[in-house]
């Protein structure tokens, strides 16, 4: 199922600003909130789906990355989001602040967890180097990344074995403190972060040995990069969620993949185009002849038709790569070029001397020898 555009999510035309994003969010979040909506399965899902759209448009980069290339910019297993996994703790953790004291959270027993998860781990950044024929098909790669990764010994958490911790005693594990103030206007009850436990819930007791207490080692990971068709040198492509694991539980960084792309032997690209030089002798070029044409799926036959002359430009229709977007194909541009020997023996001499003075051989450029310019502009309008 194709994934719905961001903008239509929440509602906002695609030059919002930030201001009304977070107001369209705000409210998509508020309607479909689990509190509000207890075993609506339909619900849950409208509230991650608001919550992938402004995870996304929230951030100028990422918001940057989607204007140009759409889902596919985005990478990951469904082209962006949270396909990395996000859980509703993590919407709670990274956009409570969205709700305000509306509501009291993803259930007050889980308030504890969903502040441990107010940590996020920094991103990573690697190359992907692709052949012209990967690009054309898109692929999945699988590449070893060195990173932290969440401690075994303590389940990540940073204390020993993964127990030696005890519930805070100042807000008896839901990790935030309430204070209530006496003012002319009556009583003022305002929330913030336990300073004891900094917002956790709980207390280590005893460190980790193998982590001393941050709940990541360094490691490991096999990551598997499923790259669309199209895309091009530069292109970054952000996985969310395989980057750096977070201290204590948090919530992990993203990867970003940047395209290389490796010249190719044959073609040169020319955005979704690509073109070939093809070579004829004299003779092929005046007398007419049929050629093959590497293409990235293969050979294709094509007829040169007599008299044709240096520089014209044959279009192969759909042999050039597929847009990022999804829609659209680009063309093989084929120009010929008629080759001119060099190097002569005395037999090849005298034939040529005796058509140097022939009619035929002499230029005669006419309406439908257009210049280079010309052609160039007739096939990109």
């Amino acid at each position: 199922m194709a994934k719905r555009d961001y903008y239509d999510i929440l509602g906002v035309e695609r030059n919002a600003a930030d201001a009304d994003i977070k107001k369209a969010y705000r409210k998509m979040a508020l309607k479909y909130h689990p509190d509000k909506n207890p075993d609506d399965h339909t619900a849950e899902d409208k509230f991650k789906e608001a919550a992938e759209a402004y995870e996304v448009l929230s951030d100028q980069e990422k918001r940057r990355r989607y204007d140009q290339y759409g889902h596919a910019g985005m990478g990951g297993a469904n082209g962006g989001g949270f396909s990395g996994g996000m859980s509703m703790e993590d919407i709670f953790s990274q956009f409570g602040d969205i709700f305000g004291g509306a509501f009291g959270g993803f259930g007050a027993s889980q308030a504890g967890q969903r502040r441990r998860q107010s940590n996020r781990g920094t991103n990573l950044r690697v190359k992907v180097r692709l052949t012209l024929e990967e690009i054309a098909t898109g692929v999945e790669k699988k590449i070893k990344l060195k990173k932290y990764v969440p401690c075994q010994d303590c389940r990540g958490n940073g204390a020993a074995h993964g127990n030696a911790y005890q519930t805070c005693s100042m807000c008896r594990g839901s990790g935030h403190v309430t204070r209530v103030t006496s003012t002319f206007l009556g009583q003022m009850q305002t929330t913030s972060t336990c300073p004891q436990c900094g917002g956790e819930g709980q207390m280590i007791t005893e460190k980790c040995s193998t982590c001393a207490g941050h709940g990541v080692v360094q490691g490991e990971e096999v990551v598997s990069i499923r790259v669309p068709a199209g895309v091009a040198e530069g292109m970054q492509l952000s996985l969310n969620g395989k980057g750096n694991a977070a201290a204590r539980g948090g919530i992990p960084g993203d990867l970003i993949v940047v395209i290389e792309e490796e010249p190719h032997a044959e073609f040169e690209r020319d955005g979704n185009h690509l073109h070939y030089d093809l070579y004829l002798n004299i003779a092929d070029a005046a007398m007419g002849t049929t050629v093959d044409i590497p293409t990235l799926e293969g050979k294709a036959k094509v007829k040169i038709a007599p008299g044709t002359q240096g520089g014209r430009i044959l279009r192969l229709k759909g042999k050039g790569l597929t847009s990022v977007e999804g829609y659209g194909q680009g063309d093989l541009l084929v120009t010929v070029n008629v080759w001119t020997p060099r190097n002569l023996t005395s037999e090849e001499k005298e034939i040529l001397e005796k058509l140097r003075t022939s009619e035929n051989f002499n230029p005669q450029p006419g309406g439908r020898d257009k210049s280079f310019f010309s052609r160039m502009r007739e096939f990109f309008q």
